[in-house]
């Protein structure tokens, strides 16, 4: 059955706010939500929402209400997503990626890697986050700054996605890692990418819909926890996601348009975190805090 794409063409800070709307309409639906970048000297974005065709009635009749009172002229357009081979089409030219000392590859380009570099095997599969994203690339390079900077016992990825992001705290530092995600695939994507990269031990994959699953705090307090999903979840989850990271740890949070990160921040100062760095990459930006 064909999936659909449902879109909005728009500006960079109104897609971002579309994008806010459409994660509080569907929540943890199984619904994907995504921006992009169309014309960059043009300010030309789409934000758009992902479904299969039997879906699509009851999805176009939600984000036209979602829409109606901010953005009361924009026009909800369709498209049909072709059905191939994604996994295959994907690695089509896709080249590897330097974010730190970190080489994030697939498969076909084992041979990239050079001597001193830190290699995550990372093929495009059914989970988020091969590196070649601007948030993904954020986190790793974040990552390599705190390790070599601070002393970590233990971490968290929250929303793990492809596991890409544990994989490169575990090849860094010999600490045990709680690898999260509310999706059962990630959670054994996740785990087979943690097994191609040759770890044994140390990462624990688990599927946990929320910061209230006993995962947490049977593994917690974490010194350092790592969560790439998006502004608006990690804006409601500031609280909890808190309450789980020990006195002196740090906290990396992307995901977030550029637009987005003084809500994030705000959020975060509130629960008692101080900002340290962030990073931009193409209109998206990581951030680190640490709780003094």
């Amino acid at each position: 059955m064909s999936e659909i794409r449902l879109y909005v063409t728009t500006t960079e800070v109104q897609a971002g706010e579309i994008l806010d709307l459409l994660s509080d309409v569907f929540g943890e639906e199984d619904f994907a939500i995504a921006t992009t970048e169309i014309d960059e000297k043009k300010d030309i974005w789409e934000a758009s929402v992902y479904m299969m065709r039997e879906d699509e009635a009851k999805v176009r009749t939600r984000v036209e209400e979602a829409l109606k009172t901010s953005f009361p002229d924009a026009k909800v357009e369709r498209e049909v997503i072709p059905e191939v081979d994604w996994v295959a089409k994907s690695l089509e030219g896709l080249k590897p990626v330097r974010a730190g000392r970190f080489l994030v590859h697939g498969s076909h380009d084992r041979d990239k890697v050079r001597p001193g570099d830190i290699a995550i095997e990372i093929d495009a599969g059914q989970a988020f986050g091969t590196g070649h994203h601007g948030t993904t690339a954020g986190c790793l390079e974040t990552i390599d700054r705190v390790l070599r900077s601070r002393r970590v016992r233990n971490a968290l990825d929250l929303g793990t996605g492809s596991g890409v992001l544990a994989i490169a705290v575990r090849k860094l530092r010999n600490i045990p890692i709680l690898a999260t995600d509310i999706d059962p695939i990630a959670t054994r994507v996740a785990a087979e990418n943690v097994r191609r990269n040759g770890i044994a031990s140390g990462i624990t994959t688990e599927t946990a819909p929320g910061l209230h699953s006993t995962a947490f705090s049977a593994h917690g307090p974490f010194d350092l926890i790592i969560a790439n999903i998006l502004a608006r979840p990690l804006i409601k989850m500031a609280p909890q996601l808190v309450d789980h990271l020990a006195p002196g740890g740090s906290v990396i949070l992307s995901g977030i348009l550029a637009a987005q990160r003084w809500k994030v921040l705000a959020a975060y100062n509130g629960a008692h975190l101080r900002h340290v760095r962030t990073i931009w990459r193409n209109g998206w930006v990581t951030i680190h805090l640490d709780r003094p």
